[in-house]
């Protein structure tokens, strides 16, 4: 008797069990199902934001050249290192908002200057 009262709590248990693995694999299908539906919706936004990254890459380059600078004069001059500046003006990535105004001051421009150039190259 005592056997057979654990054997049924064990089979209780076991279909528990299953029933919970059972749920957490739906509800992890699910939030993986609506991750990718984000991702393939976000296409626009992201090949925007890569348009924009590369437009303010060109004007950093353009008034880096004007000013007769060196990426590695930038990069020590803002406590960054090379590879950022290249990355900035490559378009790999953007300075944060600290940079983009040293940046500005270091190029004798406002900084509203350097991101009006984003605004130029929006695609139509």
């Amino acid at each position: 008797m005592y056997y057979e009262v654990i054997s049924y709590i064990i089979a209780i248990l076991y279909i528990a069990f299953m029933i919970f693995f059972f749920c957490a694999s739906i509800y992890l299908f699910i939030l993986i199902v609506k991750a990718l539906k984000k991702y393939i919706n976000s296409k626009d936004i992201r090949e925007e934001k890569k348009i924009n990254a590369e437009s303010l890459g060109e004007a950093l380059k353009e008034n880096r050249l004007r000013c007769n600078m060196t990426q590695e004069f930038v990069a020590e001059t803002l406590g960054v290192s090379r590879q950022a500046v290249s990355k900035w003006e490559n378009g790999t990535s953007e300075p944060n908002t600290t940079n983009l105004i040293a940046l500005s001051r270091l190029y004798k421009i406002e900084a509203v200057d350097l991101l009006e150039c984003i605004q130029e190259k929006e695609p139509v």
